[in-house]
């Protein structure tokens, strides 16, 4: 049997949002594998247990720039939400965004020795930041495009960040769907893009609660199809209820404009990256007693 630490209970704790004991439980069933206790909580809670589905656990800003037909969003990331407000580590930020479009590196290496507006390389100028505000800031990704159409843009604050490249339409609609795909973030354009394993796990856990619930064998089937498909329904961008009109949806608004999505970006600052919790492990250990 493998150890239950307070570190697991809390994590899991904060990847489902459900109580400690039933992280623990949990945990304890699937001998220590929290992925699969996550799965058997989202059988037994449903939807409610997959709630958080990327933890933003970085500070810092998305940055974008677009110059006519070419654009770029990038990531920048520091240690603290204090340095991720100061104004030189966003304007190292937006220098590094026009860098991308000006200097169409192959990768975050190659990004670091393209020069700036001010002459200095992006190198450079991140470690002199770095010098002045004494923490560990590096640009994390970016995506840059090149395109016949037009681009869109839209940033929500300094943590979410989207460019779309869109043709047809007009700049309002651009901007519109931009702000659509900050808010109801989609993970692709169609169900096509969107991970095999993601739509496996969602018919398996369909199944699942199928039997939990008692439903006969012949039924799983067809349930667990109308479950992904409900899925894929929510989580692609033309098969969205537009935000602004949820009586039509993403695909229908484009074909009213003459509008076609050829691809996007959006970025959240920090998803997918750990973070340590200063004294989490104690309370989580103190109040289930592990």
């Amino acid at each position: 049997m493998a150890e239950i630490t307070a570190k697991m209970v809390g994590e899991l704790r904060e990847m489902t949002g459900l109580g400690m004991m039933d992280c623990k439980k949990a945990l304890v069933e699937a001998n220590g594998d929290i992925k699969a206790a996550e799965e058997a909580l989202r059988i037994k809670s449903g939807n409610k247990a997959s709630k958080v589905a990327g933890r933003t656990a970085a500070e810092g800003t998305v940055a974008a720039f677009v110059n006519g037909k070419i654009g770029a969003l990038a990531e920048v990331n520091c240690e603290t939400d204090f340095v991720g407000k100061d104004a030189g580590f966003l304007a190292f930020a937006q220098a590094a965004a026009e860098a991308i479009v000006t200097g169409n590196p192959a990768d975050v290496e190659a990004l670091g020795n393209v020069k700036t507006a001010s002459g200095e390389t992006v190198e450079e100028m991140r470690k002199a930041i770095i010098a002045k505000l004494g923490e560990n800031i590096n640009v994390r990704r970016f995506t840059r495009f090149d395109t016949e159409g037009q681009l869109a843009t839209y940033l929500h604050g300094s943590k979410i960040g989207v460019v779309v490249d869109f043709a047809g339409g007009n700049e309002t609609l651009g901007k519109d769907i931009a702000m659509h795909i900050a808010a109801c973030k989609p993970k692709s354009l169609d169900a096509s893009g969107v991970d095999a394993a993601s739509i496996e796990t969602e018919r398996r856990v369909a199944i699942e609660r199928a039997k939990e619930a008692g439903k006969p064998e012949a039924m799983w089937e067809k349930i667990a199809d109308g479950t992904v498909q409900k899925f894929l329904k929510d989580v692609t961008l033309l098969s969205q209820p537009f935000v602004k009109d949820d009586k039509q949806s993403i695909e229908q608004l484009l074909k009213a404009n003459n509008a076609s999505i050829k691809t996007f970006t959006m970025y959240v600052v920090g998803e997918g990256i750990e973070k340590k919790v200063v004294d989490f492990a104690a309370e989580v250990a103190a109040a289930a007693k592990v």
